[in-house]
């Protein structure tokens, strides 16, 4: 039996749920071990916060179709960012693993946010659209900042380690 574009978007809408539980778990992670680049701390405590209204936004949008978020789904991914942080932690450089993995990370999210919307478009939920236009916003935001703040974090990271300091949190 063939999907429905409704089927296909509310699998996405679920999927990027899950996602947000993903990232919020991972860069509060992040953020409870940063200590030596505080505008990295501040902008992604900042975002921790957009990604929460970002899954409010999707539960929202999933409410309005009479369903939810998948809690399995959620657990999941939610795990898998637990993991991916901690995954970086012993390592020296940990500030530029996490800082690539971040960019990265939103990238995913922007593409992710577009095919909804494009989704949204085929299974008729005009209304929905700006919702997942804003959220799409923030993820490209926070892109942007982390594109332009590498430089910054790289630097950083290698001046206080020339210096002998702890460079990489």
């Amino acid at each position: 039996m063939a999907s429905t574009a409704q089927d296909i978007y509310l699998t996405g809408l679920r999927n990027a749920h899950a996602l947000e539980a993903q990232a919020d778990q991972l860069l509060s992670r992040q953020v409870e071990r940063i200590e030596n680049y505080p505008a990295m701390k501040q902008r992604l405590q900042q975002h921790i916060e957009e990604t929460r209204r970002q899954s409010k936004r999707l539960e929202q949008i999933l409410g309005a179709h009479g369903t939810s978020e998948s809690t399995l789904k959620d657990l999941a991914t939610g795990f898998m960012g637990n993991m991916a942080a901690l995954a970086h932690a012993p390592m020296q450089d940990e500030i530029l693993k996490n800082s690539f993995a971040n960019y990265a990370f939103e990238h995913f999210e922007i593409a992710s946010y577009r095919a909804l919307i494009e989704m949204a478009g085929a299974a008729g939920d005009q209304k929905s659209i700006p919702l997942l236009q804003e959220s799409l916003q923030e993820e490209i935001s926070m892109a942007e900042w982390a594109g332009q703040h590498l430089p910054e974090v790289v630097n950083t990271y290698i001046r206080l380690e020339t210096q002998g300091q702890k460079s990489g949190i």
